[in-house]
């Protein structure tokens, strides 16, 4: 009984202790080398739920990489800038920003690769195109194909690219890919993938794996995001869509008949080497097979109008933040119009800055976002920074339901777009490995301004003063929502 008698006691000051230390590592260690707004969050959330907060942070507090990754990554890198030397090689002559030469000096810096000319490309804007275009290309493939995307998936609609990966295994092409393994097993088919890659002899692998039992184990939702294929080292496809039907074979979607819009850009010339180096690059990451043969340069090509393209590769492998530090150059940089479309547009303060200075010194700025949204947390996120932005001048567009348009990508002036699959959102900006490439070149910007006229067809503009009268549950929402956005 005595000493029954001094046992909780003795819990409860534990307890006590073990919280006071809780809240003292956070207030000294969680600041370090985080923007104040993640800092604050994450405060927050340790300070009013100290034990669960404090788990939490643990899994999710670090956004970078294993080390050896890290290190893989800046061996690349070294490889890139080596094997790249003098192929800096395009037109000035036409249409060339004076701002530009900083942007491509940024990114060159960041990101190793070099703006290359002598490109062209071709816009699809409709998920079915895109999807026969990359099936036919594989279709043409002689010597290998490297497919990535974040999510694969076999059903109905990506039946014909997988046949025509098999077909090209029986013509004895070489069949590399890649697909982010948390993204991809959270969808049907999960296992139907896999069995079918193996019996077809495609070499497959899964990106940033969470296996613990073998050793592979980072923070979870460090993820993967990037979709691109590539064939023969001639042409080359990039944007946003996954390699999956249009309604992510989720039942609910169906039922609330949604359907995503995507954008991917078919790319050839010397492009097609920087897009192919980052599945080069992600291919050694995850197999330490370095497959520097079959990251041969491409030749410029002799076409009218051709492009300047500029690969740009971000993620938790960089040191910075490669796509935020473009984006906020570009919107800087801009006189004249600036046209935004992310499906997630989940600034940080650098970036809400930006845009909004832009559209107060009088730079024309439109954000395209969707009218319905398929996370809650995001979208209600989302919506917390409309106020401000239309405040500051921006116009706003949301893509009517039941389609998400889930398009990424940004046009400045008359001149420069940036293509990929990075959304305007702090996960894309820390988070995601992402692909972004910037195209300089009046034809291709005309061609994307033509894309953008469609959405606006189809899109409600919102005006400040009916923004304010939405109910006050959706501010609410919105609010609470936009804390969770900074917990990175």
């Amino acid at each position: 009984m005595h000493l029954a008698a001094w046992v909780a006691p003795a819990l409860s000051i534990t307890g006590v202790v073990v919280d006071i230390l809780i809240r003292v590592f956070a207030v000294v260690y969680v600041p370090i080398n985080r923007r104040p707004q993640t800092a604050t969050a994450w405060l927050l959330a340790i300070f009013l739920i100290p034990y669960a907060g404090f788990i939490l942070f643990l899994l999710f507090g670090s956004y970078h990489l294993p080390k050896r990754r890290r290190e893989k990554q800046e061996e690349i890198n070294r490889y890139i800038v080596d094997t790249t030397e003098g192929m800096d090689r395009v037109t000035r002559e036409l249409h060339w920003p004076a701002w530009l030469d900083s942007a491509v000096a940024l990114n060159r810096k960041l990101g190793a690769m070099p703006l290359v000319g002598g490109n062209s490309a071709d816009i699809f804007d409709d998920y079915d195109e895109s999807l026969r275009a990359m099936t036919e290309a594989v279709g043409q493939a002689e010597r290998w194909v490297h497919a990535e995307f974040y999510i694969t998936s076999l059903d109905a609609t990506s039946e014909p690219f997988f046949q025509a990966l098999e077909a090209a295994r029986r013509r004895g092409v070489t069949v590399r890919l890649l697909m982010d393994h948390i993204a991809s097993r959270g969808y049907p088919g999960y296992r139907k993938t896999k069995k079918r890659l193996d019996r077809i002899g495609v070499q497959w692998e899964l990106m940033l794996p969470i296996l613990p039992l073998r050793g592979k184990f980072q923070r979870p939702d460090l993820r993967n995001h990037r979709k691109l294929l590539v064939i023969d080292g001639d042409v080359a496809f990039t944007g946003s869509q996954n390699m999956i039907d249009r309604s992510y074979d989720r039942r609910r979607n169906r039922r609330r008949h949604l359907a995503w819009k995507d954008l991917m850009v078919r790319f050839e010339g010397p492009i097609v080497a920087g897009i192919n180096a980052l599945f080069v690059t992600d291919w050694y990451s995850e197999t330490d097979e370095l497959l520097t043969r079959e990251a041969d340069p491409v030749s410029a090509r002799d076409i009218p109008d051709m492009l300047d393209c500029q690969v740009v590769p971000s993620g938790p492998g960089f040191d910075g933040e490669n796509n935020l530090r473009l984006f906020n150059t570009l919107v800087y940089s801009a006189q004249e119009r600036i046209i935004i479309t992310s499906p997630y547009f989940v600034p940080d303060e650098s970036m809400l800055y930006a845009i909004t200075t832009a559209a107060q010194r009088g730079v024309e700025v439109q954000l395209f976002a969707s009218e319905i949204g398929d996370q809650a947390v995001v979208y209600h996120a989302q919506r917390s920074y409309y106020e401000a932005l239309l405040r500051a001048g921006v116009r706003i567009f949301l893509y009517r339901s039941p389609t998400v348009l889930h398009a990424k990508h940004i046009t400045i002036d008359r001149d420069v777009a940036v293509i990929g699959s990075s959304n305007m959102d702090m996960r894309s900006f820390s988070l995601n490995l992402e692909i972004s490439v910037m195209i300089r070149g009046r034809r291709f910007v005309n061609k994307l301004r033509e894309v953008e006229q469609t959405y606006r067809d189809a899109s409600t503009e919102i005006l400040l003063d009916d923004w304010l009268g939405r109910p006050f549950r959706s501010q609410v929402l919105d609010n609470v929502a936009r804390l969770t956005s900074a917990l990175q």
